[in-house]
């Protein structure tokens, strides 16, 4: 009984979606689209009476972005441990027969003569030239060890996207953003009318580190060498190059069925969501338009039931616009705006191809 309940529900909103629909084309809301397209895209959101909220890319926001970055800059390196996998030199002066060059194992140890396994994971490589000398005091008279790390297996990060070689790489203790773009090739090409475009979008990847996006601006970084937007990168670090192709609009959340959409003009947020199977029975009364990226990105919370009720504008959608649609809890929604991490059905999204607009 429930479940005829829900798709009769579900089908009653479609329906509702419909005809607001066919009243816009009809012209029953001569004050929504009446304006020219090309007004429309010039249109901003915050002057729209559907937009109860904008949060982000204001003088205050970039102030807080600016102080992190120069905190992420001033930050101190914590010193190098060693992994297993990672190739290590010992060295016994005095002793070229203890000598030692090999990698660490999987359980993190090296043997050495005298010693056996001595476990050098997870120590820093004083503290494991440490051990090496006092496990040769009772063999050696005063033992003197140095221990240098030739090769670094063990501090990868990820690049992925629309990049020449996308990738686990190595990073060394000085890699900068603008590196790791280099070590993965750079931007991938492809031909468009014979001739050769880069795809990389930079103005729309993301640096995601530690479950965080961070505010980095790949182009300041890559394209203009801003020093503080070049930031470090640091082991596990996850960098999504973003790609450059047909204009599309991410719809994810609680909707019938999520997905990247063509864009075609002119694209209203009503006739969006429709298209996408409509907003499921827990969605929230309020939508999420993001605009800008996901790095430095805007948020506009759009009332969709003030838009069917037809006290408000429908309001148009742009080029690379992620609409998110939220529960029925404000928890959810403030969460998502303080932490600005996309889900995993949003992350699979961005990955996707785009589906035309053209109704399922």
């Amino acid at each position: 009984m429930v479940g005829s309940e829900t798709r009769g529900f579900r089908a009653a909103a479609a329906v509702l979606a419909a005809a607001v629909l066919a009243a816009v084309s009809g012209g029953c809301y001569p004050t929504r689209w009446t304006t020219s397209y090309s007004k429309a895209l010039n249109w901003d959101l915050e002057s729209s009476n559907a937009v109860l909220e904008t949060t982000g890319r204001d003088a205050e926001t970039e102030k807080k972005r600016i102080e992190f970055l120069e905190a992420l800059w001033n930050e101190q390196q914590p010193p190098y441990r060693v992994n297993a996998g990672d190739r290590i030199e010992i060295r016994v002066y005095g002793h070229d027969e203890l000598n030692v060059t090999t990698r660490v194992s999987p359980d993190g140890s090296v043997g050495m003569m005298f010693l056996g396994q001595v476990e050098v994971a997870g120590r820093t490589i004083m503290e494991a030239r440490d051990a090496i000398e006092k496990g040769l005091a009772p063999y050696i008279k005063h033992p003197v060890v140095g221990v240098t790390v030739l090769e670094v297996d063990s501090e990868t990060i990820t690049v992925s996207g629309a990049c020449a070689h996308p990738g686990l790489y190595n990073i060394s203790a000085s890699t900068r953003l603008a590196d790791a773009y280099a070590l993965a090739g750079g931007t991938a090409t492809r031909l468009f009318h014979g001739i050769s475009i880069d795809v990389a979008d930079l103005e729309h990847s993301v640096l995601i580190r530690e479950g965080k996006i961070l505010p980095v601006d790949f182009q300041r970084a890559i394209e203009h060498g801003d020093a503080l937007d070049n930031v470090l990168v640091r082991k596990s670090d996850y960098i999504f190059i973003a790609q450059r192709m047909e204009s599309s609009v991410t719809v994810c959340g609680e909707v019938g069925s999520p997905q990247k959409r063509l864009y075609q003009a002119p694209m209203g947020l009503i006739e969006t969501l429709s298209d996408c199977g409509w907003m499921l029975d827990n969605h929230w009364s309020h939508v999420i338009i993001i605009r800008d990226g996901l790095s430095d990105p805007k948020m506009y919370k759009v009332d969709v039931d003030g838009i069917l009720a037809g006290k408000c504008q429908n309001v148009y959608l742009k080029p690379n616009d992620i609409v998110y649609v939220p529960k029925d809890t404000l928890a959810e929604y403030n969460v998502f705006v303080r932490k600005l991490f996309p889900t995993a059905q949003l992350v699979n999204l961005l990955h996707s191809n785009v589906t035309a607009f053209t109704g399922d």
